[in-house]
């Protein structure tokens, strides 16, 4: 919104700042982390006050949860979608298509993560919405998303799939496009989730992933570095980093209330919103396969959970002590903090290899 203030400088003055993607970028950041520091105290008070038993925990996870987390609040994730909107809205260029793609996404998944936090803590057990809705839903918005990003991409673009590291392949997909889309907006959407199992475990993963997108989606956005990396041009998608500066302001504010002990969890409202953009961002800069790497933790999580799932069916048998596996080094012995912060670690060194694939080509 406010980029159109630019209009008015002749090329020199302050206004003159709004027209760079990396000032507005900054001021989103700022933007969200002051909405997070100022809003996160009176949300967690109201969420406390509405909410008399907190998020209800499950009995068949780790019998400390219980104890240690029980009564906590949660639909924290209503704080990061907040500082997450408004400053997307007042320091992007509001006549982008992939800033409404991805807060299209973003939105959408939230609104059915707020409809299962709501289940969960006004009926006060674990059930929430059912899973075909949920499913149903996320599969109709991954689709409207995927077919959008096709008619925006550029021609030469359009329902391919690029692979990192071999700078001339594209791989055509056609119609199967817009379901590959799917896979990848809800896939990413639901292995946040299953990762948001301990205290700040899944926000600064989800924040270190979006630094990363938001670079790659600066890159391709601009000619002359795509020339100088020898990657696909996607005109348009630079104005995709000031969405995700947003999310990182916007989730360290939360972060601040969410470290252990948590004072609040993000909730569905939270993760699936969160996993959801970052699949729409990698989906928009023809980023997907990267997303699988820089986000490999949330992989990770996802497959074991898919894994303890089918060993257990055929077997009878475990292969984790539980799922998703940070439960599993619960079990083992490891102490919360020392999960969250090697999971972190892993994080980060994830989303240095992803980087990488812009320059080994």
């Amino acid at each position: 919104m406010l980029y159109w203030l630019a209009e008015f400088s002749d090329g020199g003055g302050i206004f003159n700042l709004f027209r760079y993607i990396t000032f507005r970028a900054g001021a989103s950041f700022f933007t969200a982390l002051i909405f997070g520091f100022m809003f996160g105290r009176p949300l967690i008070n109201l969420l406390r006050k509405r909410q008399r038993h907190g998020q209800p925990i499950r009995d068949d996870g780790p019998q400390s949860h219980l104890e240690t987390k029980a009564g906590t609040p949660t639909m924290g994730g209503v704080l990061i979608l907040g500082a997450v909107i408004v400053s997307t809205l007042l320091w992007a260029r509001l006549d982008n298509p992939y800033v409404w793609i991805v807060l299209f996404v973003t939105v959408a998944f939230g609104a059915i993560g707020f409809a299962d936090d709501y289940a969960k803590v006004s009926k006060n057990n674990t059930k929430g919405v059912s899973g075909s809705v949920r499913l149903a839903l996320g599969l109709m918005i991954s689709a409207a998303a995927g077919f959008a990003a096709s008619v925006y991409h550029p021609e030469a673009l359009t329902n391919q799939l690029a692979l990192p590291v071999f700078k001339d392949t594209l791989i055509n997909l056609g119609f199967l496009f817009v379901p590959f889309s799917v896979l990848v907006i809800v896939g990413s959407a639901n292995a946040v989730n299953l990762t948001d199992g301990l205290d700040g475990l899944a926000i600064m993963p989800v924040m270190i992933a979006a630094g990363t997108l938001g670079v790659i989606a600066y890159a391709v956005g601009r000619v002359d570095f795509t020339e100088y990396l020898d990657v696909h041009y996607v005109p348009g998608t630079g104005e995709i980093l000031i969405f995700t500066a947003g999310l990182i302001g916007g989730g360290l504010g939360f972060l601040w209330y969410n470290a252990p002990p948590a004072a609040v969890f993000m909730g569905d409202t939270g993760s699936l919103a969160l996993g959801g953009a970052l699949g729409a961002i990698a989906v928009s800069t023809k980023h997907e396969i990267v997303l699988a790497i820089v986000g490999g933790l949330f992989v990770i999580e996802a497959l074991s959970v898919i894994i303890q799932v089918l060993y257990f069916k055929r077997t009878g048998k475990r292969v984790f002590l539980m799922a998703p596996i940070h439960h599993h080094f619960e079990k083992k012995g490891w102490a919360e903090p020392q999960i969250v912060i090697r999971f972190w670690i892993i994080s980060l060194i994830l989303a240095l290899i992803g980087l990488a694939t812009l320059k080994l080509r």
